[in-house]
């Protein structure tokens, strides 16, 4: 079954790039941009697996997600970005994570 990953950024392009340049990956991508968008993931997605946010929302909203994430489902592990390296790096980040996820068959 391939894990179910949640990809939470500011920059719509920068989400939708990755989920298309990772789809080859064992995984199934979900994103969400907002606080609202977060909670409705959770809501109706059961098997999500884990959490990725970006780092160019503000920390106060990445706070907030990471508290509401875990509350509603301790389950799921969350990964947070730095701001750093820039949004350029996300996917590279994300590719990173799910590459110690999935154990090979």
């Amino acid at each position: 079954m391939k894990p179910v990953v949640l990809l939470v950024g500011r920059l719509r392009d920068v989400i939708g790039a990755t989920a298309k340049e990772l789809e080859h990956m064992p995984a199934k991508w979900l994103g969400a941009h907002t606080r609202e968008e977060v909670l409705e993931q959770l809501e109706v997605e059961p098997q999500i697996t884990c959490a990725i946010i970006g780092g160019t929302l503000d920390d106060r909203l990445r706070g907030d997600l990471v508290s509401i994430i875990l509350s509603k489902r301790p389950d799921i592990c969350v990964y947070v970005k730095d701001r750093a390296s820039g949004p350029e790096a996300f996917t590279g980040f994300v590719k990173n994570i799910v590459d110690g996820m999935v154990v090979p068959a």
